[in-house]
């Protein structure tokens, strides 16, 4: 079928609107039409090079992994969906069956392997065309058009009723940063939580945060509506730098300083490592779940400090979380009104405004951006 896609054809370019075609599903494979698309830093770090494409026909590339629709068609053999359920599209494809899946960190899931290439799971080849070349859909989703044909290992069906708009988010940002605290920094109650970069990670992991019970939630962001929002979702404290929170920080502790911190900055550099490390005490840990240059491998911290107070680093991808049972149970809690989804949607963009809804994010004006789909697009 015919359709659009925002498509770049190459690092540091802007997002095209291109027409596209997009083939059928195949065996185990599905096509849903979405009603939205978060709009996500990794595809940033894409468009600028952080993460280089040097798959051959790595590009055109069309971006897009957070979305939610309804399945329209489905290929043979497929069990977990319908035509007509309500889903919700997981940038890293669960498959139930290899070792990291039968561990419960389905996060880290054999079929991660390909995200990058293109390449479709179920037979290898490419799903869609721009101008007769073979495209690159980000983590095989492509969520920046309205229609999407993904592997059913990406496709987690969500109850009817639950806003598609508001599900979108969960397919990446709400579960990261949510996950981030409840999980990979593994948050107890009345401990001291700080959170460094408040965007769309990191508003959720003030979130997640204050669900595992935190005490002093300490939300760092030099931006100040992100720091005005951290206090709406659950930050006890808000503060623009490391160092101006760093006082604040021991006298909250009594000098113990903090037992978790989860670094979101949207694009991290290596000397944010020792500066988030100074602000936890001793046996305390840093999650690193912001992203930064795939070519980057320099970072500052002091190995003394790491070792004689027994410090842990620790990265996170998906905030260490299961899509298969997170992305529904967050849904719940939001249903429940346990989460807040409506106060993350900062501003919503025609996919032809694509470039500008960056260029918010950029500018800090936006917790997250959205895509939203109609019958215009349809």
């Amino acid at each position: 079928m015919k359709t659009k896609a925002a498509v770049l054809w190459g690092a540091d370019q802007d997002w095209q609107v291109e027409e596209v075609e997009l083939g059928d599903p195949v065996a185990n494979e599905v096509q849903v039409q979405l009603a939205a698309s978060g709009l996500c830093h990794s595809d940033e770090h894409v468009r600028v090079g952080d993460i280089p494409m040097v798959e051959p026909g790595a590009f055109p590339f069309i971006g897009g992994h957070e979305g939610a629709g309804v399945v329209t068609k489905v290929g043979p053999g497929v069990t977990s969906v319908k035509e007509g359920d309500h889903v919700v599209l997981g940038f890293i494809p669960s498959c139930g069956q290899c070792a990291a899946c039968a561990r419960g960190h389905q996060n880290l899931c054999d079929l991660g392997a390909t995200l990058l290439t293109g390449q479709a799971i179920a037979d290898s080849t490419n799903r869609i065309q721009v101008k007769g070349q073979n495209a690159s859909p980000m983590c095989l989703l492509g969520t920046f058009s309205p229609y999407v044909t993904v592997h059913e290992a990406s496709a987690i069906k969500i109850l009817p009723d639950i806003p598609l708009d508001k599900a979108a988010l969960v397919g990446c940002g709400v579960t990261t940063g949510w996950g981030s605290s409840v999980y990979a920094a593994d948050v107890r109650a009345g401990e001291t939580v700080v959170v460094v970069g408040v965007g769309g990670i990191g508003a959720n992991a003030v979130q997640g945060a204050r669900a595992a019970g935190a005490r002093h939630i300490v939300a760092i962001d030099p931006v100040p509506f992100k720091r005005e929002m951290a206090m709406k979702l659950g930050a006890t404290h808000a503060y623009a730098s490391i160092e101006e929170a760093t006082a604040p920080v021991t006298d909250l502790t009594w000098g113990a300083m903090a037992q978790k911190a989860i670094i979101c900055v949207g694009r991290i550099r290596g000397e944010d490592i020792a500066g988030t490390l100074s602000l936890v005490g001793k046996g305390g840990t840093a999650v690193v779940t912001g992203m930064g240059s795939m070519l980057d491998t320099d970072v500052s911290l002091s190995l003394f400090e790491l070792t004689l107070l027994q410090k842990r680093l620790q990265g996170a991808i998906f905030g260490s979380g299961n899509p298969r049972f997170d992305i529904p149970n967050l849904l719940r809690l939001y249903m429940e009104g346990e989460l807040m989804l409506d106060e993350l949607i900062t501003t919503r963009y025609r996919l032809e405004d694509i470039n500008q809804g960056y260029a918010d994010m950029n500018a800090g004006t936006n917790i997250r951006g959205l895509i939203e789909y109609g019958p215009a697009d349809w």
